[in-house]
Formats: structure tokens, sequence, C-alpha cells
């Protein structure tokens, strides 16, 4: 998960709020005392940290709870608000409108993973139904004209790349005409160990030619708080508009990324969170503080299913599952679905409840390659057997297992874990939400 020992860290927080008999003025002060340490541990400012504290402290003494939400309920909604203020308070993704072409052009310094960056964004949103080109600007670094090349290639993504060309501002000239057909232009720029003047005068050439619509900043999260700094230097000399943070999920430092650029005023617009050309977010502070907090975030699990899961197909699906309609077909579908999205911890931890669930990462790292091997033997059953899974007996398993070549034992759990899929699916049918939350266990904080 993103930024582990925090989301843990503030997990513990919560829980020491729910499980206590009352709020007093000593739990609000344990509550502030453990979220200090939990920020400064992911490399937050100081200063930042003490003041983000002291609001929750004021707001939790002073503050009195409105009717209908208990006084528990309502410190959770202010450590919560205060959380996703301290992160950006809004969320700033990029629209693309139809018929409009729009540019961005993407700075930073060298190991920020820029060049990476742009293969994620130009993979987001062509999986959103649009036409991207990618263009090499970047003419210093040894070989980055066949790296983008090379990413573009693997995505299916057309790029606009030439390793003689020295001057970037013929270089984008040289391209303009093809570029037009195009609704995204994402332009990569020359990096540097430094922000220098020549660096500085070369993006302002390359900006003017260009005319972008967002001037894209990409900041690796393992620089903690010095993401201030340089986002406040690109800031001056090229007039960035938002932020991309890289490799959040390798990191300690990650919170001191995200607040640092917070308050420069160049909001961050995505998340990078894997290598996985899939794995980017757009920054929603709320979702994320939710995530962190255990509580999921329901709009990021939509927003990752866009263009990968057929929208068709999956209202099909929904139906049949709430009818409880429900065969091994629909599991498999359901389960290449999930696949697409990426690995099943990433998943969780955007399921409301399941996230807070103390669920052993090697446990949810075993059911993507149990998914796979699933997957096998599905493939080895008859199309009978798929639309009727109660007729697979001992004799059919044993045909199963020889032609998929394993084990009896994966089969009958293969078979257990769709029993127990269709029992949750017949629990679930015409139940109210509300109710089936509370009989399953689940707990409501009222944020809004």
């Amino acid at each position: 998960m993103v930024l582990d020992n925090l989301g843990d860290a503030l997990k513990g927080v919560f829980k020491k709020i729910t499980g206590s008999v009352f709020i007093s003025e000593r739990l609000i002060d344990e509550i502030v005392r453990e979220i200090q340490r939990a920020l400064l541990s992911a490399d937050v400012n100081v200063k930042l940290v003490f003041d983000l504290s002291k609001q929750i402290k004021k707001r939790a003494l002073d503050e009195k709870h409105p009717a209908g939400v208990t006084p528990k309920e309502y410190v959770v909604k202010i450590v919560y608000e205060e959380l996703v203020n301290f992160f950006g308070k809004e969320k700033k993704g990029i629209e693309i409108k139809k018929g409009e072409q729009f540019r961005i052009m993407m700075v930073g310094l060298f190991g920020a993973g820029k060049t990476t960056t742009i293969g994620k964004l130009a993979k987001y949103y062509s999986n959103r139904g649009n036409k991207v080109a990618v263009v090499g600007l970047d003419v210093h670094r040894p070989a980055a004209h066949l790296q983008l090349k090379q990413i573009a290639d693997g995505l299916k993504i057309d790029s606009y790349v030439d390793a003689k060309e020295k001057n970037p501002v013929k270089l984008y000239k040289k391209f303009e005409k093809d570029l037009k057909k195009y609704d995204l232009v994402i332009v990569d720029t020359a990096g540097r160990d430094a922000l220098s003047d020549d660096l500085v005068k070369e993006i302002s050439d390359v900006g003017k030619i260009v005319n972008p619509n967002e001037t894209l900043l990409v900041i690796s999260a393992d620089i903690g708080q010095a993401a201030s700094k340089q986002a406040e230097m690109f800031h001056d000399a090229c007039g960035v508009t938002g932020v991309v943070v890289s490799k959040l999920d390798g990191t300690a430092k990650g919170g001191g990324s995200l607040s640092a650029c917070a308050v420069t005023g160049a909001p961050i617009k995505f998340i990078g969170i894997g290598e996985r050309p899939e794995d980017i977010e757009v920054f929603n502070p709320e979702g994320f503080v939710g995530r962190l907090l255990g509580l999921g975030d329901l709009e990021a699990l939509l927003e990752k299913a866009k263009g990968l899961v057929d929208e068709g197909k999956a209202e099909e699906m929904s139906r049949k599952m709430l009818e409880g309609d429900f065969n091994l077909i629909d599991l498999q579908e359901q389960m290449q679905a999930m696949k697409k999205m990426g690995p099943l911890n990433k998943i969780a931890e955007m399921i409301p409840g399941m996230g807070g669930m103390k669920i052993p990462k090697e446990m949810l790292e075993g059911q993507d390659d149990k998914m796979d091997s699933w997957k096998f033997i599905m493939d080895s059953c008859t199309k009978e057997e798929l639309e009727h899974p109660e007729l697979i007996g001992r004799d059919r398993i044993e045909r199963i297992a020889k032609g998929s070549g394993r084990d009896i034992a994966d089969i009958r759990i293969l078979l257990k874990q769709y029993k127990q899929s269709k029992k949750l699916m017949k629990m679930m049918k015409g139940q109210d939400p509300a109710k089936l939350m509370k009989k399953m266990g689940g707990q409501k904080f009222k944020f809004k």
C-alpha cells in the first residue's frame, strides 16, 4: 500500500477514538501526539505537523458536535477533514475535452521518472478514448528518445522522436503538422542534475513554441521535504501548473513530498503508485486520506476501472450477481476484470472496510497467483460445467485436474470459492445496503 507505515499509524489513531468510552482532553492530547509521530515518521515538515495538530486539538475541544452525530464520530470527522486539507483539500485532475487539442509539457530533474510518467499519462488518457501522441524533446540525455519510443511502442501510442536534431524548438516544429490530428500531445523536455540558467531558458523557449495547456513537474517522492524547494524553483522558472509525485509506493518519505508540494500552491494532479503503466492516479486528497485510514476510495476504484472494464459487461455482471444468477463464467470474467485493474492488494485498499482489515500481505499476493491457477482450471472446463458448476463431481474434477495440470485440491478450492461467492450474492439480493453493512459489522462515519 501507498505509505504503509503512515496508514497503519493513522488507523491506530482512529481505533483509539472509536474504542474510547468518552472524549476527554487527555484523549485528544494522546491522539494529537500519535498523529504528530505518524507524520514526522513520514518525513513531513515539523512546522506543518505542529500547525495541523494545533488545528485538530482546537476544533476537537471547541466545536460542539451536531445533533445525530456522537462526540466520537465528530472527532473522527475533524481528524479526517484536517488531514484532507493538509494534503491539498481538492482533487485537481486534468480533463481533456473532445474536439480541442490539449498539450501537456513535462519538466523535472534527472531521476524523477519523467519519461516513465509520460508513458503512464499516455496510457491513462488513451484508455479514456483519447488519441494520444508523445513527443521527445530531451536532446541532451543519451538514448532519451529511444526510451520514450520504447515505452510508447509497448503501449501502442504514437511517438515523435529524432536522434539527429539537437535543437528542441526546431524538433517540435518538424512534427507540428503531424501532431494536429491528436486529442492529447505530451511533450518530454530535458532534465538536469539541478535547475540551471540554460535549462530555464531551454524550457522557456520550448514552452513558447508548444504553448501547453498544462506544465507538469515530475517529482520523486523519495526526496521528501526537498520537494517544496524544487516545486517553487520550477514554478518560478516556467510557470508549473501542477505536480506529479512519482515513486510513491517505494518510500517512507512520501508524506513529506505530498505535504511539501501542497503548500507551495502548485497542486498535485497525479501520483505514481507502482512500476506498471497503469499505476498512476489522479490525486484526490479525500480518497487518499480515506485509504490511509482504511475507509477505502471507491472513486479511485471506479476511475481505475474506466477504459479497462467494458461498461456494458460490468453492468450485466452486476445485475446477474445481485439476482443470484452467478456461475463460473461470471467468476472468470470478474477475475479477468480485477487482473486488468492491478494487484489485488492495491485494489483491496480502495474497497471501504477492506483497507482497515488486517489482511496479511502474503495472503493477498498469493491470491493473485491463485487467480492465475484458477484461469487454467476454468479453461479446462466444458461450457456446460462453467454454466452449471454443480455438475462438477469427483470424475470431472480428476479430468479437469489432468487437463489443467493442477492438483485436485486446487479445483476443490475454486469450487468452494464459487459457492461462497454465490452465497454472498444471495445474501445481498434485495437487501438494503445500509442494513447489509450493519449485518456484516460495518461502521459508518458521517463525514458529510
